[in-house]
């Protein structure tokens, strides 16, 4: 049975997942998600109540989280691109940077386009404050990071890299990346010259007015 993904094109993290699966050739059946109500959308709930996504589904084992996936599909369907490093000391290095691209640079992302869709009386002006402070540290951290860096976790493209693409693509969006911080603008566009992920956001073009800050006419 082929691998199964349940997934929506325009999600950050799903892009990450599918980032693995293009840059190791591997074939999987595409659920795209069309709503809680569709078939899709049912069925994914069967297999994850918390209705998060990507989820990925393996004969009878059901797989869920970008960073999850893609280590089981090291492990089970492993192909020419290793994401993770055998050396174990790389391997550390290359799951904390995937740590901090997940913390720190698409969870306050998020937050602000998430506040940006909550009702006007709802919405949390402080949290949005403390969410840019962060990118804007982010940023300068990163900045420093890829001094001497041509990937996130050194010079081969990694799990680390898988998340940078989509996560800076839309950090960038919601907060622009300052020009002060070249190292971390010109590895964005060397992510996005990445031919996976460049796939990735060729697919999910037709869904960018979802956006809800409003998606730039670039990229």
């Amino acid at each position: 049975m082929a691998l199964q993904l349940y997934f929506h094109p325009f999600s950050s993290y799903c892009q990450k997942a599918l980032i693995a699966l293009y840059d190791n050739g591997i074939a999987f059946e595409p659920h795209p998600l069309e709503g809680p109500d569709s078939p899709t959308g049912k069925r994914l709930a069967e297999l994850w109540p918390m209705k998060k996504f990507p989820v990925l589904r393996d004969g009878d084992r059901t797989v869920i989280e970008a960073t999850c996936i893609i280590e089981y599909l090291g492990l089970y369907h492993p192909g020419p691109v290793r994401m993770i490093p055998q050396d174990p000391k790389a391997a550390l290095e290359t799951r904390f940077m995937d740590r901090f691209f997940d913390n720190y640079v698409a969870t306050p992302q998020m937050q602000i386009v998430f506040n940006q869709i909550r009702p006007e009386g709802a919405r949390d002006p402080y949290g949005v404050e403390q969410a840019r402070t962060m990118l804007d540290t982010s940023y300068a951290w990163l900045d420093k990071k890829m001094t001497d860096r041509e990937w996130a976790a050194g010079d081969r493209f990694s799990l680390a890299d898988c998340g940078a693409a989509p996560f800076l693509f839309y950090a960038d969006w919601t907060q622009p990346i300052p020009e002060r911080y070249a190292n971390v603008r010109a590895y964005r566009r060397r992510l996005l010259q990445y031919p996976s992920f460049a796939r990735a956001v060729d697919e999910a073009r037709p869904f960018r007015g979802l956006f809800p800050l409003g998606a730039p006419d670039r990229d």
